[in-house]
C-alpha cells in the first residue's frame, strides 16, 4: 500500500476511532453531582410505638443541564439505571434496623431480629410530569431473610420554588419477613410475660397508607425536604399479639433532608 494510501485509510478512519472512544468513556463529560445529609424518624421496629432517629447520606447524579427528576424522600436508595422519560427501573435497597430485647424491654423473650439489608429493583412510571407510580421489590439479607413489595403512587405538583408530592403506600411481603417481626413461637409466648399466646402468621398485605413531601430550592445549588407518612398494619401483621400487646397498628415516620448540588467534570 503506498503512502497515500494508507493516509487516506487513516483519514477515513478517524470518525470511527472516535466513535469507538466515546463508546469506551460513556461518562466523560459534565455531571451535576447532589450530596444530601438526611435524618428520618421511623418506629424502633415494625408494629412499635415508639420512635427512633437514623442520620444518613445520599448521592445522586446526572449529566450537566439535563432536568432533576423529583425524588420522594421515602423511597428506598435507589439508581435509574435505566432511564427512558416515562419509564425508569434499577436498583434498589433499604436499610432495616436491628430488633433487640436488650433496647426493648418489652420484647423479654422474643428473637432479636438483626439488621437488615434489603436489596432489589424497582420499576417506575411518569405518564405526565405531575404524576409517577412505582414498586419496589427486594429481598432482605442478615436480618428478616424475607421478599418485601412497595407500591407508591403520587401526585407532584410545582408552584416557584416549592415542589409537593402526596399520594398512597401499600406494602406486601412474604412469610419469612412476617414471622421475623410478627411471629411468636410457643417458647417465646412462654418466656414473655405479656404474650400468652403462639403466632404464626401467613405472608401478604402487611400495610397501607400515605405519604406527604414539601421541598423548597433556595438555588440553584440547594435544596431542603421534609415529608410525614403514615402506615396501617393490616392483614396477618395486624393480627399479631405484637403489636397489640406494646405497639399500635398506626406506624408513624417522618423526616428531612438538605442537599447541595454542583458541577463537575470527568
Amino acid at each position: 500500500m503506498s503512502y497515500r494510501a494508507s493516509l487516506i485509510v487513516s483519514v477515513l478512519a478517524l470518525p470511527a476511532l472516535a466513535g469507538a472512544a466515546s463508546a469506551q468513556a460513556p461518562w466523560e463529560g459534565d455531571w451535576t453531582v447532589t450530596l444530601k445529609g438526611n435524618v428520618g424518624v421511623s418506629p424502633r421496629y415494625p408494629g412499635s410505638d415508639q420512635l427512633r432517629t437514623i442520620p444518613y447520606p445520599s448521592l445522586s447524579v446526572r449529566r450537566a443541564g439535563t432536568p432533576e427528576r423529583y425524588a420522594v424522600p421515602d423511597d428506598p436508595i435507589s439508581f435509574g439505571l435505566l432511564d427512558l422519560g416515562v419509564f425508569r427501573a434499577g436498583p434498589s435497597f433499604r436499610y432495616v434496623g436491628a430488633r433487640k430485647a436488650s433496647d426493648n424491654p418489652e420484647l423479654t423473650g422474643l428473637r432479636n431480629v438483626p439488621w437488615t439489608a434489603e436489596g432489589g429493583a424497582f420499576m417506575e412510571i411518569w405518564p405526565a410530569e405531575f404524576a409517577r407510580a412505582r414498586v419496589d421489590l427486594r429481598y432482605g439479607f442478615r436480618g428478616h431473610e424475607g421478599v418485601v413489595a412497595d407500591f407508591a403512587a403520587d401526585g407532584i405538583y410545582r408552584y416557584g420554588p416549592w415542589t409537593m408530592s402526596a399520594g398512597p403506600r401499600m406494602t406486601v411481603a412474604s412469610r419469612d419477613y412476617m414471622n421475623a417481626f410478627f411471629g411468636v413461637s410457643a417458647a417465646e409466648a412462654f418466656a414473655n410475660p405479656v404474650i400468652n399466646q403462639a403466632y404464626a402468621p401467613d405472608g401478604g398485605l402487611r400495610s397501607a397508607g400515605a405519604s406527604a413531601a414539601l421541598s423548597y430550592r433556595f438555588s440553584q445549588q440547594w435544596a431542603a425536604t421534609g415529608y410525614a407518612r403514615w402506615d396501617r398494619l393490616l392483614g396477618p401483621a395486624a393480627d399479631s399479639p405484637v403489636p397489640k400487646a406494646f405497639g399500635s397498628l398506626n406506624q408513624f415516620s417522618f423526616g428531612g433532608s438538605v442537599a447541595y448540588s454542583f458541577d463537575t467534570r470527568l
